[in-house]
């Protein structure tokens, strides 16, 4: 057994080796850095917290460092909040410029044997020190596509994708491991020149929470509650309301869905800064009366509105791995979406969904599976079956063999790109 202790109320068993069946592994500390967490709702985060938990089940010792939503530090179930100061620049971005010594004291004390960033700013320059200090091994996971972000400072698109190989060979360039959520991210870290061993790891998720099918009496007060129909056919797109996600795409296309069924409904969940303007669009197409905004939902109640859709449908070409197509794909959903190369293996054309490059393919790949009951389900369940590729068991199993193998233990056994 390890020795038991508490700080600010939180306790922690810290044992030195965990056993699994007839295998017996190494337990590790393990520090997990992120600009970006909870309450906000993206891939960040939601990555972070599938990570943490999937490693926590498997017997690690971890936490979790990120920024605080107040200018206080603090510590408490297992992360440490770093006090921070809101920056105008995108929505739910925050900045700090150091930790307290009493955190770094208490982090280096309890000496994590590895450290894994997830961000590339405040808390990666956070992560470098602490592995540094603690002689651990830094790996990094890179998350988002930046050039997609260039024009919210005003960038125009070849200075963009300068400024964004500069920013990441400087930032990345001595990072020995990264693992990179799908081929389409690793390429482009190759592009920008970085020469570090890349791992491909697919972030995992919680399937059994997906594949949970609520009563028809919960579904049908929660279709009543927001005004859904009975026998109306649901669109449903999840996620964050911005501009690179492209959903205004999905709300011009949805006129020619209209005309074909005036039932459908048009409903997204979830919200951001450019949730106004989409509600503006709606109301100018005429379309207002059957698209539905439901704002920001708590995270818990995610998977019971999957189950409102009929179809899963997404025109983003931003994404760097789609999280929200494999939970749509968990839960049943068929899906249809703008052609990305990170989605290449997930989406399976004619199988779980389709692809679409043009409007006009989009109209008539809606159609076509609303059109035809047996398609439906058939779709329905070849996405639950292509969905457990993703599974929480896989995802912890192949980024704790990076781990070991950064340490010497083992070789690791994940898919990787050779240099």
């Amino acid at each position: 057994m390890g020795t038991a202790f508490t700080y600010q109320g939180c306790n922690h068993t810290l044992s030195a080796i965990y056993s699994t069946g007839k295998e017996t592994k190494r337990s590790m500390r393990i520090l997990l850095t992120t600009d970006l967490f909870t309450p906000s709702v993206n891939g960040v985060v939601t990555s972070v917290l599938n990570l943490c938990e999937v490693l926590t089940e498997k017997g690690h010792d971890v936490r979790i460092l990120t920024l605080s939503p107040i200018e206080l530090s603090y510590f408490y179930n297992d992360v440490y909040f770093i006090g921070s100061m809101k920056i105008p620049v995108y929505q739910d971005i925050r900045a700090a410029v150091r930790i307290p010594p009493d955190i770094m004291k208490d982090i280096l004390a309890w000496s994590p044997e590895i450290v894994h960033s997830q961000c590339e700013f405040f808390t990666f320059t956070f992560a470098k020190v602490i592995a540094k200090k603690s002689k651990a091994p830094l790996v990094h996971t890179y998350h988002t596509m930046y050039e997609n972000y260039a024009r919210y400072i005003k960038l125009n698109e070849r200075i963009g994708e300068k400024a964004v190989s500069c920013f990441v060979q400087t930032r990345l360039g001595k990072v020995k491991h990264i693992i990179a959520p799908t081929k389409k991210v690793a390429d482009s870290l190759r592009d920008y020149g970085i020469t570090s061993t890349l791992h491909i790891v697919p972030t995992g998720i919680d399937l059994v929470k997906f594949e949970k099918k609520e009563t028809q009496e919960t579904i049908m007060a929660l279709k009543q509650k927001i005004g859904i129909s009975l026998n109306s056919p649901v669109l449903i797109s999840i996620g964050r309301l911005a501009q690179e996600k492209k959903s205004e795409e999905l709300l011009k296309n949805f006129v020619e869905i209209l005309k074909w069924n005036k039932n459908s409904i048009m409903l997204f969940v979830g919200d951001g800064p450019y949730r106004e303007k989409l509600e503006h669009l709606s109301h100018s197409l005429s379309i207002s009366d059957n698209v539905i905004f439901t704002g920001m939902i708590a995270p818990s109640d995610i998977a019971l509105y999957y189950q409102l859709g009929t179809i899963f449908v997404a025109a983003s070409q931003s994404e760097t791995q789609g999280l929200t197509y494999i939970e749509a794909l968990a839960s049943g959903l068929p899906v249809v979406c703008r052609y990305d190369d990170c989605i290449e293996d997930v989406v399976i054309a004619g199988k779980n969904g389709f692809t679409y490059t043009t409007d006009e393919e989009y109209v008539r790949s809606v159609q076509e599976i609303l059109g035809n009951d047996q398609m439906l389900k058939d779709m329905g369940e070849s996405a639950t079956l292509q969905a457990k590729r993703y599974s929480f068991a896989r995802f912890g199993s192949d980024v704790e063999a990076i781990y070991l193998d950064c340490l010497g233990t083992t070789k690791a056994t994940v898919a990787r790109e050779s240099h």
